[in-house]
């Protein structure tokens, strides 16, 4: 029997979205695939969503064992997670990130399509490092950094892969706020309870409306980035 490394949970209309693999919250394709089933269980629940980690870790990405193997599975996982963030951003309720800790490339840009996210204090790292290890910034990625950073942050993200310490990334715009790690969820659940309040048909009639281009260019550019990662991978490429 397969152990769920995503935990659901659904309290008064409020779901969490809990990711564990007892490691480094790998985005493997079992999880993304977990990822993907529980916010379709949350939007039949109608409910407002918090996804977060486990102990001082979001996500480190995606998978590295899988990446490193290459081939349809690794295509796979890649195109799940390019995905992921559409999926999200188009979400008709709203999605709370908990960021309990460090986050990394896919981590990122998963945490970056929530509508409101949280960070924790403390030695924790957030960075795109597709640059540092010798990645063209994917498309998708680049879109997702767009999305939030102010443009010096974004430069530095994408051009240099800046690793920043939490302080520096709510000053960038990948954090809305910044708590201590044992106010974490209550702040979460708080602010959640605070958006139910929301007409929530014009939420989201709102987030598809401003959202509308950037859904699309995300959904145009997954062929494409995919194409550069199957070329990269033949030419020997360091994977992610």
């Amino acid at each position: 029997m397969t152990t769920r490394s995503v935990q659901y949970s659904l309290q008064n209309r409020i779901a969490t979205i809990r990711i564990d693999d007892g490691k480094r919250n790998a985005l493997s394709p079992q999880v993304l695939r977990e990822i993907y089933q529980a916010f379709d269980q949350a939007e039949s629940d109608r409910a407002t969503v918090i996804v977060t980690g486990r102990e001082s870790v979001f996500s480190a990405g995606f998978d590295l064992n899988v990446m490193k193997r290459g081939g349809f599975k690794a295509l796979r996982m890649l195109r799940a997670g390019y995905a992921l963030p559409a999926r999200v951003l188009a979400y008709p309720y709203p999605v709370i990130a908990a960021c309990n800790g460090h986050s990394l490339a896919m981590g990122v840009f998963l945490m970056l399509s929530a509508d409101y996210v949280i960070g924790t204090r403390g030695d924790f790292k957030i960075a795109a490092n597709e640059v540092a290890i010798g990645l063209t910034m994917p498309r998708v990625a680049a879109a997702m950094l767009h999305h939030r950073l102010s443009p010096a942050a974004f430069q530095r993200a994408v051009t240099l892969s800046e690793i920043f310490d939490v302080d520096a990334a709510l000053d960038a715009g990948f954090f809305d706020t910044l708590v201590d790690s044992d106010d974490l969820m209550t702040s979460a659940e708080n602010r959640a309870i605070e958006f139910e309040k929301l007409d929530l048909q014009a939420h989201a009639a709102s987030k598809r409306r401003i959202r509308a281009a950037l859904i699309r260019k995300i959904r145009l550019s997954i062929p494409l980035d995919l194409l550069d990662a199957a070329l990269m991978g033949l030419r020997g490429a360091r994977p992610r």
